[in-house]
């Protein structure tokens, strides 16, 4: 059974009723830790692209792409 467009519109209305009563400190909370979740993802990314490298590289790495990355951005 699909989901009807009204039942979509409810669950979409709730979740942002439920982000805008979520304290700022929360939400603030939330981005460190996904941003850290997304740098343990790519450092295993790195590491299975990178066999057999030390960690002060892996973190080398990782930190280049973060740069490239604030590069692309600023682009735009």
């Amino acid at each position: 059974m699909e989901p009807t467009r009204e039942l979509i519109d409810d669950i979409y209305r709730e979740r942002v009723l439920r982000a805008r009563r979520t304290p700022i400190e929360h939400k603030l909370l939330a981005g460190a830790e996904l941003f850290e979740f997304a740098c343990r993802i790519t450092c295993d990314g790195i590491r299975d692209q990178n066999p057999g490298i030390d960690e002060p590289e892996v973190q080398r790495i990782l930190r280049h792409r973060l740069a490239l990355r604030r590069r692309l951005e600023n682009v735009r």
